[in-house]
């Protein structure tokens, strides 16, 4: 195919591609039904073909017969049949090759010279064409039949002879073959004119939808159109890169041109040269005063524009004096609510005082008390304590008086100094580590606290974090598609309410999202309009409740744990309301309706319904917004206005908005995405600062921890040595000699503990009740000092907003002092560049009025120049050295002025040429695009018509099928459901049987027959593996296809018998013998 491209980059032959035109299904259907009904097709008389079909061939040494035929085929249906090596495959190899076919192609060899029988030099073939008719090729040469006669030689080398009907010879040309196959419509490559044997078992076999692909386009012939418009591409290519070459030459060619002409120039007499000098320079006198005049006027100009700027300097003073005085008034207002609630402080203080010194003088009391029954309660104890030791001891005595004690009462004393001495250290010890484990315990408590709230506040950053990403991820998602702004799952309840409302469940499709169907005529109102509309950007409506049940599930659906959006029923119209009388109507502010561009009326009429956005101005600076609503009568019907920062503001009234930017009507999403993924990256960072900080405090409290538990430990440790110690220090004290005449006293003094007891417990009752009472008293002064501290605690954070607000009003203050001091200080710099203009003004006019004087000297009479005075010094300067070196040398003049006719005589031929060639590519370049435009349309229709034709064909033997085309990937599925259960699933070509494979590949193959063209078609072995009811149904479908097309040749080998067939006109069946491998001579006969 490489031969016809390089001769065919800019004409296409008329019959080089002959697809079937396009033609409507139904007619195509009718054709078909009507194949079908006809009772007796082979009876039909319908005219043969007439240019392209074989009607002989003759073989000699080719591949192992030595000689095959002549024998003459029919103008409609031919059988070939015979046993394996009888010679079919030779007679559809020798017609691939004879017809200028590649060896690869029959699949039957690597090169030519393997067909040549072995021991033979060469091997020859002869084919015969018919040639009649209107469409003949050359019939003036050739006649009613063309002979190709084709010698193969043991190198390889083909040689062809052309005959004429008569046996005459015709001159052989290298394209005259190409033009006869282009002429007939002849592809021996292709698979539907030519199927062999092994191309059948390869689609049969083939298990990649690429595969499939690539049969369709070739057999089409679409891959040879598509290769021809890549090939054409890159001639184009090649061509631009050529244009650049050449104008790149063309621009050194220019430049010698030029070099040429200033050299012919140059031969202007002298004195044409010193008067344009002169010239010149009067021009260059005037230009000078020109450019002096017209500085001039730039600078009144200036000096005017800067008085006008002037204007808006004092406008700015006397703006931020009224910022000044107004932002002063706020201070002052704040400042008088913090002195009011101060005032209100100082008198609660008092009271607050002497309950403080109630409540102190009350606890010292009970404390006194409470001291007291300690003491009595310590005094009890100690009488209990003595009166069971002097029990104890009592009996101690009577039971020792018979014994006798060796201790020494020296060593006892020593013992008991030596442990009051460890007592001592201990006790101290003791107090040391109270505070210590005071100390440890605020330490950790302090710490624990610290972590607590830290982790509050990391686990607020991490759901801001999280926040975060989702809203990224959204954003994100939403450069595809805007849907995902409005929710991760938007997109998924659209696609549901598509596919509803596709099966009928909707009597009309509800609108939705909201705002997914606005757009903001101003970008900068699209803060005011979110704060505006809020959840109404995600409502839906509905025109009835019944579509409103259906869209409630589908969104049960969607949204199983999060808020589902809101939805309206309100009946659909296609007008827009009638708002002209309750509309806000303002010259300068737009309302919320005039901001958006709605297509649909029903979400119009949903938001004035649901918001009354006729009613709603957008105003964008707060100020303005102020002064429209609240300083004065709001305009008429408004009953609320936006400002750009999301502010809503009343006519009494102002909210500002907690919300920073746009999240769903933002046009910016690229601008947007950067903001968030700074925002999170700023976030991250605070987020690993606080990870380390809690690292550290963690450690802190592990640390307190350990050493408030080792503390404890050594307190313990200790308060047990202190109890051993006063152990034995009683043991001591309490032993003494036994002796019999002290139990008396010992008896007395027990009689006397125990009055004395009687006494105490007496006495502790009473103070115990005492306790009490006064504990009432102070728990109840108490409760009214905290009380009273409340009502103060509450007072002062009342303040503290008011304290903020005054921080924000004296900085507000601050920056309207110093803005309006930058504006007086920029009056008074601009105030000064004026008058330094003025004066510079002064003397450029002195200046100039001595430029006209000169001028004048030059040039009495002064003309109009349109040239700057750099360009004429150029000029004159450029001039001055052409005369002097002119005045030095001249050269040969018609030397000169042949050079320069030759160069420019090229110059004029390379653009001409550059130019079409320009020309060339821009037009080839529209060309192309509406061929490849056609190319498109003619594949999308040749696909649907393969496929109907595929379904009509499959219908025939009670099967179902589908054929899906992806023109994008390249690929071609197929999918066969045999049998007559239309309800069954479809199976693919590579699950059926060899002979439901082979059915259905002829009925693929008779479905591209119906869309290409083609003068002859050959099939080689096409039942191989049919049973017999498939085998019949293809030969019934293959002999009706081939009687409604008896203007085209049918050829088909097989090594079954067709005794089977009924005998007519139109039929031609040659059967070959079995092969003698001992002759030299393959017979053949025919019935």
């Amino acid at each position: 195919m490489s031969k016809r491209k390089n001769n065919q980059i800019l004409e296409v032959p008329s019959k080089r591609v002959r697809l079937s035109q396009p033609e409507p299904p139904d007619d195509e259907e009718e054709r078909i039904c009507s194949i079908q009904d006809s009772s007796d097709l082979r009876t039909s008389h319908c005219a043969s073909g007439e240019v392209g079909i074989i009607e002989n061939i003759f073989l000699r040494n080719f591949m192992c017969h030595s000689l095959l035929g002549p024998f003459t085929f029919g103008p409609n249906v031919n059988f070939v049949i015979g046993n394996n090596g009888s010679g079919k495959s030779a007679i559809l190899t020798a017609l691939i090759v004879g017809l200028g076919g590649k060896a690869q192609t029959t699949n039957r060899g690597s090169s030519l010279k393997g067909f040549i029988k072995e021991g033979e030099s060469s091997a020859q073939i002869s084919i015969t064409m018919r040639n009649r008719g209107q469409d003949a090729y050359k019939p003036e040469v050739f006649g009613e039949s063309i002979t190709i006669d084709l010698r193969i030689s043991s190198e390889g080398l083909r040689t062809y002879k052309f005959m004429s009907k008569t046996g005459q010879p015709v001159p052989y040309k290298k394209e005259e073959l190409v033009s006869i196959l282009d002429h007939f419509n002849i592809q021996v490559d292709n698979p539907i004119s030519i199927l062999t044997q092994e191309m059948s078992k390869h689609f049969l076999h083939s298990k990649g939808e690429g595969d499939k692909y690539k049969f369709f386009m070739k057999a089409t012939q679409l891959e040879q159109m598509k290769e021809d418009y890549s090939y054409i591409m890159e001639t184009k290519a090649m061509t631009q890169n050529t244009v650049q070459k050449h104008e790149e030459i063309l621009q050194e060619m220019r430049l010698k041109f030029k070099e040429k002409e200033e050299r012919y120039k140059n031969l202007a007499s002298l004195d044409e040269m010193l008067q344009k000098l002169g010239e010149l320079k009067g021009q260059m006198a005037w230009a000078l005063v020109t450019e002096m005049e017209r500085e001039i006027k730039n600078m009144r100009e200036k000096i005017a524009g800067e008085e006008k700027s002037t204007i808006k300097y004092d406008q700015k003073v006397e703006e931020w004096k009224e910022k000044v005085a107004e932002a002063e008034q706020k201070y002052k207002e704040f400042h008088d609510q913090l002195e009011s609630v101060n005032q209100r402080l100082k008198q609660l203080q008092p009271k607050c005082t002497q309950l403080k010194n109630e409540v102190q003088e009350r606890c010292r009391v009970f404390r006194v008390a409470e001291a007291r029954l300690h003491r009595h309660t310590t005094n009890l104890r100690d009488l209990e304590r003595d009166k069971d030791q002097l029990t104890n001891r009592i009996s101690e005595l009577k039971y020792s008086i018979t014994q006798s004690s060796a201790v020494s009462s020296q060593s006892r004393r020593e013992q008991m100094n030596r442990l009051q001495t460890e007592l001592d250290a201990l006790n101290f010890k003791e107090s040391t580590l109270a505070q210590q484990i005071e100390q440890f315990q605020q330490a950790y408590n302090s710490a624990k606290d610290k972590l607590n709230k830290m982790r509050l506040e990391v686990q607020d950053l991490h759901r801001a974090l999280e926040s975060k990403r989702r809203e990224l991820t959204t954003l994100e998602g939403s450069r595809i598609g805007g849907l995902r702004r409005f929710g991760e799952k938007m997109p998924a309840l659209i696609a549901a309410i598509e596919e509803a409302n596709h099966r009928g469940h909707f009597r009309v499709k509800p609108v939705g999202p909201l705002g997914y169907c606005i757009r903001l005529r101003d970008a900068e109102l699209c803060l005011a309009v979110e704060s505006c509309l809020k959840s109404l950007l995600f409502a839906f409506c509905c025109d009835n409740y019944m579509d409103e049940k259906v869209l409630q599930l589908l969104m049960s659906k969607a949204f199983s744990q999060e808020r589902r959006p809101q939805i309206i029923v309100s009946e659909f119209t296609d007008t827009l309301y009638d708002i002209s009388t309750r509309a806000v109507r303002h010259p300068q502010y737009p309302t919320v309706l005039q901001a958006l561009d709605i297509d649909n009326p029903v979400v119009a009429n949903c938001l004035i319904d649901m918001r009354g956005i006729e009613t709603i101005l957008l105003i964008k600076n707060n100020k303005d917004a102020r002064r429209v609503m609240q300083r004065g009568c709001p305009p008429c019907n408004c009953k609320e206005a936006f400002t750009r920062e999301g502010d809503q503001v009343f006519n009494n009234r102002y909210y500002s908005s907690e919300q920073q930017r746009a999240l769903y009507l933002s046009h910016d999403v690229e601008k947007e995405i950067r903001n968030l993924q700074a925002a999170l990256q700023t976030q991250q960072r605070n987020h690993q600062d606080f990870a380390q900080n809690i690292g550290q405090v963690e450690d802190q409290v592990h640390q307190n921890e350990v050493l408030f538990k080792r503390a404890l430990t050594d307190h313990k440790r200790v308060k047990d040595q202190c109890r051993k110690l006063h152990l034995q220090m009683s043991d001591l004290q309490n032993v003494e000699e036994p002796q019999s005449e002290d139990l008396k006293p010992l008896e007395e003094e027990l009689e006397e503990l125990s009055d004395k007891l009687t006494v105490s417990r007496e006495e502790y009752e009473m103070e115990k009740q005492q306790m009490l009472t006064l504990k009432s008293g102070f728990e109840e002064v108490e409760l009214q000092y905290r009380q009273h501290k409340d009502d103060i605690n509450s007072l002062a954070e009342e303040a503290d907003p008011i304290k903020e607000e005054l921080s924000k009003s004296d900085q507000v203050v601050e920056k309207s002092k110093h803005n309006k001091k930058h504006y007086e200080e920029k009056r008074k710099e601009h105030l000064s560049h004026i008058q330094d203009l003025k004066k510079s003004l002064g003397d450029k006019e002195h200046e100039i009025e001595n430029s006209i004087t000169k001028a004048l000297e030059i040039c009495p009479e002064r003309s109009d120049v349109r040239r700057t005075a750099k360009s004429l010094d150029s000029e004159i300067s450029r001039l001055k050295l052409k005369i002097s070196t002119q005045q030095d040398q001249h050269g040969d003049r018609d030397t000169i002025l042949r050079q320069y006719q030759d160069a420019l005589q090229s110059y004029n031929g390379a653009a001409l040429q550059v130019k079409g060639l320009k020309s060339f590519i821009t037009l080839l370049g529209n060309i192309m695009n509406k061929r490849h435009n056609i190319y498109t349309e003619m594949r999308r229709y040749l696909s649907v018509r393969c496929k109907y034709y595929f379904d009509s064909m499959l219908s025939q033997r009670g099967y179902t099928g589908k054929m899906t085309f992806s023109h994008k990937d390249e690929t071609l599925s197929i999918s066969v459901q045999p049998g007559e259960n239309a309800k069954a699933a479809l199976s693919d070509m590579r699950s059926l049987s060899g002979g439901e494979r082979s059915f259905s590949t002829v009925c693929f193959v008779l479905s591209l027959w119906a869309i290409a063209e083609a003068p002859f078609r050959c099939l080689d072995e096409f039942d191989v593996y049919m049973d017999m009811v498939n085998r019949r149904i293809s030969m019934d479908m293959m002999l009706k296809i081939a009687a409604s097309q008896r203007y085209r040749q049918f050829i088909f080998l097989t090594p079954q018998s067709m005794s089977s067939l009924p005998p007519n006109n139109l039929t031609h069946i040659l059967r070959l013998n079995d092969p003698d491998r001992n002759q030299s001579t393959l017979p053949f006969g025919q019935p």
